[in-house]
């Protein structure tokens, strides 16, 4: 269901389109959540997924409902609003996550939010350079702003030092929110543990972010890292996230 949506605003040129899609996904969680899931395979099996794990379904509607929100294609106004678009779709889905591990823990909701967070931050970092050969930049227009930088400066793929300066101070917000899950990783049950490991690929591109000096159009940023998995087994061998 998350592809499904996350693949919605890319897939249709026009707005109406797309609600009708998430329409159709928030009438489908209706029914799942009624014992009558629609005859469509992901429906069929996110039934069988709330039957077996007793998933809360307000995380499905977040998500449905930001994601609506974001068919609108215009930059977060702040940082702030960045950050809860993220803590609606990227934390619900790991607070769904934490259900499907049978973990129900304050300590590790609070870690899921500020990773969640984390996550759509980088995601908007990562997506950049995609969406500006589109003639699109959704990055905080507040700190764009605030470093005298406009969209056309992004769209043209300029490597200034303002445009650097945006780059790191939103980096340096998805470094925060690391952080502070890491701050109380203690309280946090090691059993809800799997559900962060997503913090590796966070963590590795952050610091290649450092590496080019914040320069979101380097080409070095938009390849995989052959170390991820064992950069994820690391993780897990020392039940750290």
């Amino acid at each position: 269901m998350w592809n499904w949506l996350r693949q919605i605003k890319d897939s249709i040129t026009q707005k109406t389109t797309g609600l009708m899609r998430m329409q159709f996904w928030r009438d489908a969680v209706e029914d799942i959540y009624s014992d009558n899931p629609p005859h469509q395979p992901v429906a069929t099996e996110l039934w069988r997924a709330v039957k077996k794990h007793n998933l809360t379904k307000m995380w499905f509607m977040k998500i449905i409902d930001e994601r609506e929100k974001n068919l609108d294609d215009r930059p977060y106004r702040n940082i702030q609003e960045l950050e809860t678009y993220a803590e609606n779709t990227q934390s619900a889905l790991l607070y769904l996550t934490l259900e499907t591990l049978g973990v129900r823990d304050i300590h590790a909701d609070h870690a899921a939010s500020h990773i969640g967070k984390a996550q759509g931050i980088v995601t908007c970092l990562r997506a950049t350079p995609y969406h500006c050969t589109r003639q699109k930049v959704f990055l905080p227009m507040d700190i764009c702003m605030l470093h005298g930088v406009s969209q056309e400066d992004f769209i043209r793929g300029k490597q200034e030092k303002n445009v650097r300066d945006v780059i790191y101070d939103i980096a340096s917000q998805a470094h925060i929110h690391l952080e502070h899950a890491r701050s109380f990783s203690k309280k946090v049950p090691v059993k809800a543990y799997p559900a962060f490991f997503c913090t590796v690929a966070l963590d590795d591109y952050l610091y290649n972010m450092r590496k080019v000096d914040f320069n979101i159009f380097h080409p070095s940023l938009q390849k995989k890292s052959t170390l991820l998995p064992l950069y994820l087994y690391i993780r897990s061998w020392k039940k750290t996230y």
